[in-house]
């Protein structure tokens, strides 16, 4: 088991979660809930799977693609998404 692995991975995970629409999801859904555990379970639950399925198609993925070929991909996407959403908000500025 590599711990620095699991820190690097920890870090990036939880500091990409922080404020994303799920994190919002959760927060109504415990405002509007008696039982908070439950939506903790469900939240945690549901970030286990998603997060289980990305490591079994990223380990899968990179049998047949290069590590530095997937991460140039997800680099350019990132950016990509980026410059869609400021154009989008620079857009919505004259309306």
């Amino acid at each position: 088991m590599d711990l620095q692995l699991i820190t690097a991975t920890f870090t990036m995970v939880f500091l990409a979660e922080l404020g994303d629409k799920t994190q919002l999801a959760t927060f109504c859904l415990a405002a509007d809930s008696r039982s908070t555990f439950s939506v903790f379970l469900g939240s945690a639950l549901a970030l286990v799977l998603s997060s289980f399925l990305a490591v079994l198609c990223g380990s899968a993925f990179a049998r047949f693609v290069p590590p530095h070929l997937i991460k140039l991909a997800a680099g350019l996407f990132f950016i990509a998404a980026g410059i869609w959403t400021l154009h989008a908000a620079v857009k919505s500025w004259g309306t």
